[in-house]
């Protein structure tokens, strides 16, 4: 007799969830089809209209990526070469990389051991260190609503506004979220977020949003994914980039829309039943006060991170994958080494070590989420 390893399950299930919602899809699709308006056609109108309702945003400019998002939100306020620009040193590159694209220069600041959202009085001891060095121009504040959850916003906005810096949430994780009853999304001067595949709500390919309550704001945003346009075409404004986004792409994120909510309800109900599971054995997520999380991604924090190739490897053999969000923190990157400081961030050194994701979607049934459990579990001893 041969032993059989459990069949593993999905980290994430797009089919599930295209299966639940096909006939919406297909028919959205083959509107698209029909017009053939492929980029910027009518139904990126009707889901900027839609996700600004959703969020209680009064603008929304729907753009190529989550990147894209980003970087159009920091030309619009000209911020380029001598600037620095404050962000989390625990986030994925994007959120680092724009800057630099720009001319601008990252500014690394640690964040908070449990719920990893960016710490608001190491943001003011760096704002207070560049401030002293006289070298750069302190400019923007980047806060990440990481994983979900949202960022200390009250303390971020406080901080820019006593310092005279613009501040872009991005919102890439946590479409969805909230803080203090208000939908992510306006908390900021301006709001980025993605709509890759993996994200709460995702598309078929890539495709952002940008959310601002200035309507100035939001006419600059449409001018530079349009290559800096005026009101013609050929009248050339600013300098811009191609950051329109397909009308497929909005078709397929119309679909999803319809049954977002119930999603995220879906995806709290798995996070409360790890939370309850898993806290006496695991470092569960803190969650932020007064808040909901869109559960993007949900990250234990091992006790050792010497164990962890273990962990991975107990939990594969019983067919429970995971990942690794993040295995480096960006000033450990070699592409921003040059640019750091050289400043300690001790809590995202040690969250890299010890941090481990495990499968959270909406289509992840009862008898999973509780062998996922079991497998932590008995892998952690």
């Amino acid at each position: 007799m041969t032993d059989t390893k459990p069949a593993p399950i999905p980290f994430l299930d797009l089919k599930a969830q295209q299966a639940r919602i096909a006939v919406d899809l297909r028919r959205r699709i083959d509107a698209v089809l029909a017009h053939c308006q492929f980029v910027m056609g009518p139904e990126v109108a009707e889901l900027e209209a839609a996700l600004a309702k959703f969020c209680g945003a009064a603008h929304c400019v729907g753009v190529s990526s989550g990147t894209d998002a980003l970087q159009i939100a920091l030309m619009a306020e000209g911020i380029g070469r001598g600037d620095a620009v404050f962000l989390p040193a625990f986030t994925y590159t994007a959120t680092a990389e724009v800057p630099l694209v720009l001319g601008a220069t990252p500014v690394f600041v640690d964040v908070h051991p449990r719920t990893f959202q960016m710490d608001p009085a190491h943001l003011e001891q760096r704002i207070a260190d560049v401030r002293a060095a006289g070298i750069l121009k302190p400019r923007a504040i980047i806060g990440v609503d990481l994983f979900g959850q949202p960022a200390d916003w009250p303390a971020l906005s406080a901080i820019a506004a006593r310092e005279g810096l613009f501040t872009l949430d991005d919102l890439a994780q946590s479409f969805g979220g909230s803080l203090h009853g208000k939908m992510l999304g306006t908390q900021a001067d301006a709001t980025a977020t993605s709509f890759f595949p993996s994200k709460p709500l995702g598309a078929y390919g890539d495709g952002g949003a940008l959310f601002t309550e200035s309507a100035e704001r939001a006419a600059i945003f449409r001018s530079l994914r349009t290559h800096g346009e005026g009101t013609t075409r050929y009248e050339v404004l600013r300098t811009g980039m191609n950051g329109r986004l397909d009308s497929i792409q909005a078709a397929v994120l119309l679909a999803k829309l319809a049954v977002f909510p119930e999603e995220l309800a879906a995806r709290e109900k798995i996070a409360a039943y790890y939370d309850s599971r898993l806290g006496n054995a695991v470092m569960t997520p803190l969650r932020v006060p007064n808040s909901t999380s869109a559960w993007a991604i949900y990250a234990i924090l091992l006790k050792d991170g010497a164990d962890r190739d273990a962990v991975q490897a107990a939990l594969r053999d019983d067919g429970v994958p995971t990942a690794i969000y993040y295995p480096r923190p960006l000033h450990r990157q070699p592409a921003y080494r040059d640019a750091h400081d050289g400043a300690a961030l001790p809590v995202s050194e040690d969250l890299a070590t010890r941090i481990l994701a495990l499968p959270l979607h909406p289509d992840l049934d009862d008898v999973a989420v509780a062998r996922i459990c079991d497998a932590v579990l008995k892998a952690v001893g």
